[in-house]
């Protein structure tokens, strides 16, 4: 079997070939020019991790690395069937849905005593036991119980093989993020994740990308860890950024996928408009990244040090906080293990 294309190859290979979503010249500059202002601000550090994750344990001990294993091996398909049926989590008096749910639900499984982050206990733990960490308030469960257990289940017994922690399995890629995300797609088929898009094999890895930009996150909040190809992640594509970058204008969807999205249809792992949607979101961020970082040589004379992670990390949060303003763009949906 063909090597798949690596993200960034593959988000500019799906965008060259593109029939249905389209990279947008005007808004990649736009949106530069919107992160521009930002580039002093913390908005664009790696501290927008912890924005992304209020709920997140303290990052001084290994146990908040083990937590990130845990909530990105489980980050996946949140959004409800229908808009008033969503899956909810109290946590601290506060109630989530989304992907804070999970968040939420693993803090109040490690209040209540259960070892969550352990991978001796999360290796081998039931469905009925992950179910009850997973709990709703409400009569809407997490969507995918089952495939939950399994890829996490999965992803304890390779911890166990190596180490016995995120840590010393993560430590075998010597602080490189490439091949710290190389190394996750290899021993852990979960985060495989892959398609075909004009004949050639292709690859998003956003949890496996995530996964490093956490654990990169964790690191510099405890001021330690220099990570080095940081910028060779790209932006995690997921279902909520690219409906920010079509607000933004930085990517544009064609009149029949706009009307495909509205009229609520399913979109299939692999089928080539969800291809597309995600391969032409990451090349637009590397166009964004790239003309940011030609801003700040050109105006400041200096050299930019924000990666595509970095600009994920704005952008989701972002996309949650103006919900309301883009809630004429449709999200596209796909009920998957990947994102």
């Amino acid at each position: 079997m063909e090597t798949a294309l690596l993200p960034r190859e593959s988000g500019q290979f799906i965008a060259e070939r593109s029939r249905d979503v389209f990279v947008e010249e005007e808004g990649v500059q736009k949106v530069a020019e919107m992160l521009y202002i930002l580039r002093h601000s913390d908005s664009l550090t790696a501290s927008g991790w912890k924005t992304a994750n209020p709920l997140a344990p303290a990052p001084t001990s290994d146990q908040a690395l083990n937590w990130v294993f845990v909530v990105d091996t489980l980050n996946f398909s949140f959004w409800p069937e229908k808009e008033t049926q969503q899956c909810e989590v109290t946590y601290k008096g506060t109630t989530y849905t989304g992907y804070m749910t999970l968040c939420a639900a693993i803090m109040r499984a490690m209040d209540e005593g259960i070892p969550i982050t352990d991978p001796k206990y999360f290796s081998q733990m039931s469905v009925e036991e992950l179910g009850h960490v997973l709990r709703s308030d409400n009569e809407t469960p997490m969507p995918m119980l089952q495939e939950r257990h399994q890829v996490l289940t999965e992803g304890g017994r390779v911890l166990l093989e190596h180490g016995g922690s995120f840590r010393s399995f993560i430590s075998q890629a010597r602080n490189d993020a490439r091949k710290m995300v190389e190394l996750v797609v290899e021993k852990i088929p979960s985060y495989r994740d892959e398609a075909t898009y004009e004949g050639k094999r292709i690859s998003f890895y956003k949890r496996a990308q995530i996964l490093v930009a956490d654990f990169w996150g964790v690191l510099a909040a405890r001021g330690e860890g220099d990570i080095i190809n940081m910028d060779w992640l790209t932006m995690f594509a997921d279902y909520r950024v690219p409906q920010a970058l079509v607000y933004l204008g930085a990517i544009r969807y064609s009149d029949t996928l706009m009307q495909t999205l509205k009229n609520g249809e399913l979109l299939c792992s692999g089928d080539r408009r969800e291809v597309e949607i995600r391969g032409c979101s990451i090349w637009s961020v590397e166009l964004i990244k790239d003309r940011l970082c030609q801003l700040v040589r050109e105006r400041d004379g200096q050299t930019c040090n924000v990666n595509s992670a970095i600009i994920d990390f704005y952008l989701w949060p972002y996309a949650k906080q103006h919900h309301k303003e883009m809630a004429h763009i449709p999200i596209h949906h796909t009920r998957c293990i990947y994102y």
